[in-house]
């Protein structure tokens, strides 16, 4: 391939269009041909995918699996396909492919290879010691450090997870770059006008307990009890994770009249017309997409006081920051928007003027496009 080549090695299919697909298109535009991968495209992201020029190539990995040998499998496979693809770039994220693309691109021969933390996982998550957590860990560990020891660069959202990698002796400090979030295409999330009628809190995330949505229901009991006409939206699908919150507690959730439960939506634009807030009460992040979309949409957010998570909210300007894993704390932070309505308005303003100053795709992904570009000149 020429000089100008990338693979991008991701988690699976709707991760890589949706959290990768401006990033992919702004490559093209700069002249990289570029190869996407994933474990499960189908045939409405393989055309997608060729839409915009870019060829899509399936990988095999089990994404929450703790099985060394499927992983070894992984690491196998890819190897192969960078051998025979010869892309000049590889460019894995997310925790599995950011630990084993640039060690496979290195024994492919890829000269340039770089690995992205877009937040720290389940294995490096605070929460209750087990063994499956610590055995993952241990291992995720393990491949980080040999993958890290070939990589060029490796790309955090947030100072707190690069300072946590270079602490622990996981990355080199010069390699460590924070890129900061994905961003979002400012075009495409306009502002919308307050919603203030009903007063709407919304939290969009995969349904993991490391997402807070425990949190939000607790206080969602709360604020209906005292102001029943509330309404509260919980917007993601279920996971395989192993924090993943089981289905049954879903609908009893929704039987209770507590949330309006929205399985999976191709656009979340509709209903954040609908929202008066954004809640996102979140352990731990890279730096959330979903609150980044907020921003956009002018709304203000709710979040929490962790890394990632802080970078999106500045306390008493665009929202509140609140502690985690904290439900008394997240219904008194709602319940200021309720008493304080005008607050929706004034701090939603401030969002979309964090959005631009913050998270504009366009000005993110030419950074990005340039970190490529210097490694390159240097090969």
């Amino acid at each position: 391939m020429p000089e100008k080549s990338i693979a991008i090695v991701g988690p699976f299919a709707p991760s890589v269009l949706r959290f990768r697909g401006r990033l992919i298109q702004d490559l093209i535009r700069e002249g990289y041909e570029v190869i996407a991968m994933a474990p499960d495209f189908g045939p409405e992201h393989i055309q997608q995918l060729k839409v915009w020029n870019a060829t899509p190539l399936r990988y095999p990995l089990d994404r929450h699996g703790t099985n060394p040998w499927k992983d070894l499998r992984t690491l196998g496979a890819l190897a192969r396909i960078f051998k025979k693809e010869k892309p000049r770039s590889v460019l894995g994220y997310h925790p599995k492919p950011a630990a084993y693309a640039p060690f496979a691109a290195w024994l492919a021969g890829v000269p340039i290879r770089i690995a992205w933390i877009g937040g720290v996982g389940y294995a490096f998550m605070n929460g209750t010691p087990s063994w499956k957590r610590r055995t993952v860990r241990l291992f995720q560990t393990l491949w980080y450090r040999i993958s890290f020891s070939v990589a060029q660069q490796v790309w955090f959202q947030n100072p707190d997870d690069r300072e946590a990698f270079v602490r622990k002796g996981i990355v080199s400090p010069e390699k460590a770059v924070v890129v900061g979030g994905t961003g979002v295409d400012l075009q495409a999330w306009t502002p919308e006008p307050p919603h203030l009628q009903p007063l709407t809190f919304t939290l969009v995330a995969r349904l993991l307990r490391e997402k807070g949505v425990r949190e939000f229901v607790e206080a969602a009991k709360t604020i209906k009890a005292q102001y029943p006409e509330t309404q509260f939206l919980l917007i993601g699908p279920l996971d395989t994770n192993p924090g993943a919150i089981p289905e049954h507690e879903v609908r009893q959730w929704v039987e209770e009249g507590i949330v309006e439960w929205v399985p999976w939506t191709n656009d979340v634009r509709a209903y954040l017309r609908k929202t008066s807030v954004f809640v996102l009460p979140s352990y731990r992040e890279g730096v959330p997409r979903s609150t980044q979309e907020a921003l956009a949409t002018a709304r203000p957010v709710i979040t929490t006081d962790v890394p990632g998570c802080r970078e999106t909210v500045m306390d008493g300007v665009n929202g509140f920051l609140v502690p985690p894993r904290g439900p008394k704390a997240l219904a008194e932070a709602m319940e200021r928007f309720i008493q304080e309505p005008e607050l929706i308005t004034t701090m939603g303003q401030e969002s979309r003027r964090l959005a631009e100053e913050r998270f504009d795709v366009q000005k993110i992904n030419q950074r990005l496009i340039q970190y490529i570009s210097e490694i390159q000149k240097k090969k």
